[in-house]
């Protein structure tokens, strides 16, 4: 992507209206492109997933609604008296192997491994049972069957279930395609995804006495093409990278990427906001992206001692920690995103703002993914109101009074083979391209 790509709205999903009463349920908590990028997943807060394809027939870049599917209900733990939501917080598309989709979405304790596929519906078309009585000579028919109707059927293959005691944060498919990772607070599994009655336990940094806990597991993920290689972050600002390898439980970590703390910045809420809430590899494996509360990182893997790029997403921020601490929004878990050939990054931010960096220059485009923007199309001046600044070190937020901390960017999604991105903003999804 060069610099000067502009950005410019597409499509706009979900409702249009100024209303702000939204139901709970329709509240997108994930987006994620498959490998092709032609199809889209979205899940939401009641357990909906929700497929869109590319609509090839249009000439610019254009999706349509493919199918709509309940993935998970809410459930009640009774030994632990614990109400389980049915929101969906990960889903992973398994590489396409024949003309049905394979997909992984997981709530709080269950993965399922979902197939989509055409299904043909047949009728009778032909039988025995006329108006009046057979004649004698007249004979049996056989009935036929004739093509009704084409539907798309999603049906689930496995149920991963009973393996996780804390809610699960992350999901990952390995490249080998038959494996695949999951993580909560303080385990990470490891699971075939082919036996769903039992999982390897390869990461457990619980202690004997959970008086003694310090940190907990943020975010995981497989390495793009090495089979034995993933990562997990914590609380504590620390990247580990584990080989499978070296040994069946991955609790001494084979490197450790961590960033050296600036005494100056030291408050009362460092831990806090130095806690990793999303972590990504580049798609060729060299290069990790972390994303914290205030910052966006780089990393190279050859390089543990320090992040190779430190960006201040909304620095303006950290003056007013104690307010945000009080209303929550410093518990928000952004997440970030590299492009599909690596030079660009995205993650969010607050007032529906989505920035997108250069890896090299670190130019700076935000996006405000904003029904304003649906509405000035129609009306034919999107560019006027698309909210678009660039350069180093602009943030697009000039004051804490512009900032509307109830509109936030938490989930986006990039697709793999060119410029066009997914933003889930409340109960809405925006494509930009």
């Amino acid at each position: 992507m060069n610099e000067d790509q502009s950005w410019k709205f597409a499509q706009c999903f979900g409702d249009k209206g100024d209303s702000d009463d939204i139901t709970e349920a329709d509240i997108i908590s994930t987006v994620e492109f498959d490998q092709t990028g032609d199809y889209l997943a979205t899940g939401d807060k009641g357990g909906r997933v929700v497929l869109f394809e590319r609509n090839d027939s249009k000439k610019g870049v254009e999706y349509r609604f493919h199918t709509e599917f309940q993935s998970h209900e809410a459930e009640f733990d009774y030994l632990k008296s614990l109400e389980i939501e049915e929101k969906i917080n990960k889903i992973k598309w398994c590489k396409r192997q024949n003309s049905a989709h394979f997909l992984l979405s997981a709530n709080d304790k269950t993965i399922k491994l979902w197939k989509v596929f055409e299904k043909s519906l047949k009728v009778v078309a032909e039988n025995n049972l006329g108006d009046g009585p057979l004649a004698p000579t007249a004979g049996l028919r056989i009935p036929k069957l004739a093509h009704h109707d084409t539907i798309i059927a999603a049906v689930p293959r496995r149920v991963y279930a009973n393996a996780h005691t804390y809610h699960i944060n992350s999901i990952s498919i390995n490249s080998d395609s038959e494996t695949y990772i999951s993580a909560d607070d303080l385990r990470i599994n490891l699971w075939n995804l082919d036996i769903s009655d039992q999982s390897f336990n390869i990461v457990d940094i619980k202690p004997a006495n959970m008086e003694e806990l310090t940190e907990v597991i943020t975010a995981a993920e497989f390495h793009p093409h090495q089979c034995n290689t993933f990562m997990y972050s914590s609380s504590k600002g620390t990247i580990k990278l584990c080989d499978m390898r070296e040994a069946a439980l991955c609790d001494q970590y084979a490197k450790v990427l961590e960033a050296p703390e600036d005494p100056a910045n030291r408050s009362f809420f460092s831990e806090i906001i130095q806690s990793v809430s999303d972590i990504k590899f580049s798609q060729d494996g060299r290069y990790i992206l972390s994303r914290d509360y205030l910052t966006l990182k780089i990393w190279d893997i050859n390089m543990d001692n320090q992040p190779v790029q430190t960006i201040n997403i909304h620095d303006e921020l950290r003056s007013k920690l104690c307010d945000l601490y009080e209303n929550d929004c410093i518990f928000d878990k952004f997440e970030c995103v590299f492009s599909g050939d690596g030079s660009n990054m995205m993650t969010g931010s607050y007032s529906n703002n989505l920035h997108i960096y250069n890896r090299d220059t670190l130019a700076e485009t935000v996006l405000a993914a904003d029904k304003s923007i649906f509405k000035s199309k129609k009306l034919g001046s999107a560019k006027n109101k698309m909210g678009l600044s660039r350069g180093p070190g602009r943030s697009g937020m000039s004051t804490m009074d512009d900032i509307d901390f109830n509109k936030k960017i938490l989930h986006s999604s990039w697709h793999p083979r060119e410029n066009t991105i997914a933003v889930a903003a409340t109960n809405n999804l925006f494509i930009f391209t």
